[in-house]
């Protein structure tokens, strides 16, 4: 590990509602805002758990709950089961384009169709312009985004940044009115058949919830590793053990004003 990442000031938020678990109080962990963020730096801090949300690195660091585990696919041993093979040919005719930008009217009413439709009992809701270009912008300069089409008509995008080690996927949504076609699913296949083929490591899907069920999706994608006591592990046991920051010399400095 390099002094540079051994010396980065990271903050603690003070505790807030969980928003994935009731009556649960969460605190989050921030890399120094004024801290320059690079491809590099996240791929580093991704191997420690550390999840990118617009211009912050963050990842959980609650006092009385271990529940969010950080997951990712060796994609080099990811074998599709029989369910999502029927997922990958539903969705063959799909026209797959990769942009620059989803900064467009076309992206962002699909995205409020989405919030509107899957996640109105989310703290994204209701959904916003502004949020919407804060939380999916290319804030390291290696964000890549993919458009999914049904005959000229916008119906998934798929935002991920590409690390050293493999790809990130930061965001999915789509047309609800297409649930038939699982694009839940069809994405992060489609985000680890992409590094196959660019013969990297892993896609990191972000924190296993188990008791979520918006976050629980991920344990269908197997074999999965798991980030539990300071290191990656392969286990199909999605129950919590460790505490995800045990083990990460990073420097922490609660509450700044």
């Amino acid at each position: 590990m390099t002094a540079s990442l051994r010396d980065i000031r990271v903050y603690t938020t003070f505790p807030h509602a969980c928003s994935y678990l009731m009556e649960q109080e969460a605190t989050t962990l921030f890399i120094d805002p004024r801290q320059t963020l690079s491809q590099a730096l996240s791929s580093q801090l991704s191997l420690m758990g550390v999840r990118r949300s617009g211009d912050h690195l963050y990842r959980p660091h609650c006092s009385q709950c271990n529940a969010c585990i950080p997951s990712r696919v060796a994609v080099s041993d990811f074998k599709r089961s029989k369910s999502q093979k029927r997922v990958w040919r539903r969705n063959k005719d799909l026209e797959i384009r990769e942009a620059t930008s989803i900064d467009d009217e076309e992206a962002y009413s699909l995205y409020e169709r989405y919030i509107r439709g899957r996640h109105a009992d989310g703290d994204m809701f209701p959904p916003e312009r502004d949020q919407y270009r804060s939380f999916l912008n290319n804030g390291l300069g290696c964000t890549r985004y993919f458009r999914f089409y049904e005959q000229e008509q916008l119906i998934a995008v798929i935002v991920a940044d590409q690390m050293l080690d493999g790809l990130s996927a930061i965001y999915t949504f789509y047309d609800p009115e297409h649930e038939a076609r699982s694009l839940g699913t069809y994405a992060v296949l489609f985000q680890i058949d992409l590094m196959q083929k660019a013969q990297l490591d892993y896609v990191y899907l972000g924190y296993l919830i188990k008791n979520c069920d918006k976050m629980s999706y991920k344990s269908r994608f197997q074999p999965l590793e798991l980030f539990r006591g300071g290191n990656w592990q392969v286990s199909f046991d999605t129950a919590p053990e460790d505490d995800i920051s045990r083990g990460v010399p990073l420097r922490f400095v609660d509450n700044p004003t």
